[in-house]
């Protein structure tokens, strides 16, 4: 199971991601969320030992002035959440990022949408909720494609997670699931702890 988080502060929260073996750490760079990073926040990230954790940073319709002074040499990878084509796709993955690419589903038409975007590295299937975290309809995600390279997103927890593992989910991606209950977008770390410590062991 790969298992991206999404919505961190670069000061507190990335430490432990890595060291309980998190595969993606996404930072938000969308400025309606309350989990939107400031630019300057990005330095931070330089002095950490990634090991084999990934850098995400999850946008919505960026631009290339954004990707090449924010992105380029900070992230692995840029996640694309809004209304980008195909074409665009290609000419943000030929700037020299991995890509992945967000997928609404509402229903079971809109799956075959990823389709369209051969390029991406990882597609992720989440729920038009945007970070409202809506729950992925569990009469959908039998119909998903299978493999590394698709995520899925839309109200997982531990409560949930061995559930979704039968279903043939492998890759998952959280974000106010591990949050305090009582400040929004602010990392609960010990939540953090159970999650993955309850992906280990039903790993092993």
């Amino acid at each position: 199971m790969r298992v991206k988080i999404c919505g961190l502060q670069p000061a507190r929260d990335v430490q432990i991601c890595i060291d309980l073996g998190v595969s993606f750490l996404g930072f938000v760079f969308y400025a309606k969320s309350p989990r939107n990073l400031n630019i300057e926040e990005v330095k931070k990230l330089k002095k950490y030992n990634k090991r084999n954790s990934s850098f995400v940073a999850v946008t919505v319709n960026p631009n290339n002035e954004f990707i090449k002074k924010v992105v380029l040499g900070n992230f692995e990878y840029i996640q694309l959440h809004g209304s980008e084509t195909s074409e665009r796709v290609k000419e943000i993955k030929s700037m020299g990022i991995k890509i992945i690419k967000t997928i609404k589903i509402k229903d079971e038409t809109d799956i075959q949408n990823y389709k369209k975007y051969e390029e991406a590295d990882i597609i992720l299937f989440d729920t038009p909720g945007m970070e409202k975290s809506i729950e992925f309809p569990k009469n959908l995600i039998f119909k998903l494609p299978k493999g590394e390279r698709f995520a899925l997103a839309g109200s997982i927890s531990k409560n949930n997670i061995e559930n979704l593992t039968k279903l043939g989910v492998t890759f998952c991606d959280l974000s106010s699931a591990l949050e305090s209950d009582t400040k929004i977008g602010y990392k609960d770390h010990q939540k953090i702890r159970e999650f993955i410590n309850k992906v280990n062991e039903l790993q092993n």
